[in-house]
């Protein structure tokens, strides 16, 4: 059947675990000069209304690497920029590539793209969830710690998409989730309480992200104003003040904690300098694990 990865929920458990034993299978092979053609002939076509680096990259090199293409198409590229509805343009490249991966600003246009495609699509990023981001962080920490099961997790500002798309695989992996944001920066609370009533005890907001860093073995955070809200940049500098990851809030955290990033990172804002490109930031094996696992997606997808 066919399926699309819209939402972290889209996986179980058991083939998340499976998806990224594969990831990691993949960058084994490719450390070896291995790049077996398992999509040759396939097509990606990939719509970006955002910025792209890591997304961008990573599916454009992976489908090469896998002997297959991928198409960037922007707004400002195609028909889409002079007011094509977001459905035709779903009908008609089902017509012409394999799969479709969307980055753009509402998850419900990705899930009305979906419903109008006749070939999985691939949320690259919505103001909702960043479910690709997620299958790299769960295997940089399944590399790391051997397991993701138990992990205690400190997530360390705006309860933006990638706090949402940590919230659900918290649940549903087994973590203990703290979530240290301001008032009026909240998480998704639909997500959060679904989430809380599937992992009972497991996942809570606090104010202090002293409270949430102590004794983590994980400590994540992102940029305090996303791509699209840069007229509240002032506003979100203010109310996330005392909220930076640096130093001492690293040192009440496990003394083998890691630190995630999912880039671009704002140093002296959101992270300091010296936690970042620190001993305990992981942050580019983070990267680098984008790669390997949208391949590892991409060919659960295709074939």
């Amino acid at each position: 059947m066919m399926r699309h990865f819209l939402d972290d929920d889209d996986l179980s458990r058991s083939e998340l675990l499976t998806l990224i034993e594969r990831s990691v299978e993949l960058k084994s092979e490719l450390r070896q000069g291995k790049r077996p053609d398992i999509l040759k002939n396939r097509v990606l076509g990939m719509i970006f209304s955002k910025a792209s680096t890591r997304t961008r990259t990573s599916f454009e090199a992976g489908m090469a690497q896998m002997g297959g293409h991928a198409i960037n198409l922007t707004p400002n590229d195609t028909q889409l920029g002079r007011g094509e509805p977001l459905t035709d343009t779903a009908k008609v490249l089902s017509e012409m590539v394999d799969a479709v991966m969307i980055r753009n600003d509402s998850q419900t246009d990705q899930i009305a793209f979906a419903d109008n495609a006749s070939v999985p699509v691939i949320n690259g990023l919505s103001d909702l969830l960043h479910p690709c981001q997620m299958l790299a962080d769960v295997q940089t920490i399944i590399e790391l710690r051997g397991a993701i099961d138990g992990a205690k997790v400190a997530w360390i500002g705006d309860g933006c998409n990638m706090c949402n798309s940590w919230i659900k695989i918290a649940a549903k992996m087994g973590c203990e989730l703290t979530i240290a944001c301001p008032e009026g920066y909240d998480p998704n609370a639909k997500i959060l309480t679904t989430a809380q009533e599937l992992a009972p005890g497991k996942i809570q907001i606090v104010r202090n992200p002293e409270d949430a860093a102590k004794n983590a073995d994980v400590v994540m955070t992102d940029v305090w104003a996303s791509m699209g809200q840069e007229s509240e940049a002032q506003a979100r500098m203010k109310a996330f003040n005392g909220y930076c990851v640096d130093d001492r809030l690293m040192k009440g955290a496990h003394p083998d904690a890691i630190f995630l990033h999912c880039l671009p990172a704002h140093r002296g804002e959101e992270v300091s300098a010296s936690v970042i490109d620190g001993e305990q930031s992981v942050v580019w094996q983070q990267a680098g694990n984008r790669l390997h696992a949208q391949k590892a997606l991409l060919e659960l997808l295709l074939t």
